[in-house]
């Protein structure tokens, strides 16, 4: 039996946000989630039972993620306070993020970011990457690796990427 989609919602919304942030500005971001929610509830009952719903859901955002960058041209944010994107008590999804790491993030090469973003933000595995990728989980981990190399170049804390045991 297939657990309540407001459960799916629940346990996997955060990881699917923070992979719609790697790949796309604040603002798309939050539509690509919502996109990719409201697609995945219509396709819900379909869903075989023993499904990977992480990476079925990854798969959505990152297809939506495309949909969004091709319906729109990037976005200059004028006058945007810097304040409403830092983390905040009142803005509990954002108090593990950094906006310096968000940044990095994004200007890495495209299948850097999408590996760095679905290991690193959506806890995903090097195969399930590849899955995704259409590639090989060796691919997948050269990826992985470059990105963190520039990631590493590129900031100051050398502790932040380190693979969890």
């Amino acid at each position: 039996m297939q657990a309540p989609f407001e459960r799916i919602v629940q346990d996997y919304g955060l990881n699917v946000l923070r992979v719609c942030r790697a790949l796309l500005d604040e603002h798309r971001a939050q539509d690509a989630w919502s996109e990719t929610f409201l697609a995945a509830l219509k396709a819900y009952p379909q869903l075989p039972e023993d499904a990977n719903v992480l990476a079925w859901l990854v798969r959505i955002a990152r297809n939506k993620a495309i949909d969004e960058l091709r319906r729109n041209k990037p976005e200059i944010l004028i006058g945007q306070d810097v304040d409403s994107l830092a983390p905040s008590a009142q803005r509990p999804d954002l108090q593990l993020e950094n906006l310096q790491l968000w940044h990095e993030v994004n200007q890495l090469p495209g299948t850097q970011r999408q590996v760095v973003a679905y290991r690193y933000l959506g806890g995903m595995s090097y195969a399930q990457i590849a899955g995704i990728l259409s590639g090989t989980e060796a691919a997948a981990r050269r990826s992985g690796a470059d990105g963190i190399k520039n990631l590493r170049a590129r900031m100051d804390d050398q502790e932040l990427w380190r693979e969890q045991p």
